[in-house]
């Protein structure tokens, strides 16, 4: 399913665009993939035929055109949203989130790159609404003004994978989305370092779609 996006409004505002694949039980567990910088929702939605069948996989296209592809917030450098974009943008996908999918269906978000950040902002912001989250090579909004106190995540599940080859995202902040989250943020965390660089290997796609059949959504 895709709808189209107004381009007359402004991107708080605009309809989103989805693509949607897997279940079309309305009760089915529903995963949201969040693409990175510069890509789009059909790109990110490859992934959901390597991904447990039995789950709904829905991705959103961000907002905010950029070079050739879409955005999920202005930034001040990269992984660095600005906090006025940042919470515009949280803002705009938890009324879509709202309407496409009413509180108690669990939902699980999957981001990569910038769509890691935005995850991150999305479940440091309101934990209880989701019922796990996946922080693929990419960092947590540090200084964006969402809170990252100590237990903020606490019993939340979470999957963080990063490439140590990765030359993308700055590594203080990968070091520093692994420390908080693998200690002061109190997840259930599943983690993966792999070898490689900014992309999602098929191992991690293999060990992804484990995490998410063990969820607690399942």
């Amino acid at each position: 399913m895709t709808l189209p996006a107004d381009p007359s409004l402004s991107p708080a505002s605009a309809q989103p665009v989805v693509a949607s694949a897997g279940s079309t039980d309305p009760a089915a567990p529903l995963v949201v993939l969040l693409h990175g910088r510069g890509s789009n929702e059909r790109e990110i939605l490859s992934l959901a035929a390597h991904l447990p069948e039995a789950f709904a996989y829905t991705a959103v296209r961000a907002p905010i055109a950029e070079g050739g592809g879409y955005a999920w917030f202005a930034n001040r450098g990269i992984g660095r949203p600005t906090p006025e974009s940042l919470a515009e943008q949280m803002a705009w996908f938890r009324r879509w989130l709202d309407d496409y999918s009413p509180a108690g269906r669990p939902v699980i978000l999957v981001g990569f790159s910038g769509g890691a950040a935005f995850a991150g902002g999305l479940v440091l912001e309101d934990p209880n609404r989701y019922a796990g989250a996946a922080i693929l090579y990419g960092t947590l909004p540090f200084e964006a003004g969402v809170p990252v106190t100590p237990g903020r995540l606490a019993g939340l599940s979470v999957f963080v994978a990063q490439g140590d080859q990765d030359r993308v995202i700055p590594a203080e902040l990968l070091a520093r989305t692994w420390e908080y989250l693998t200690t002061d943020s109190a997840a259930t965390v599943h983690t993966r370092r792999d070898p490689g660089g900014h992309q999602i290997s098929a191992q991690t796609l293999g060990e992804l779609g484990t995490w998410i059949s063990a969820s607690p959504a399942s």
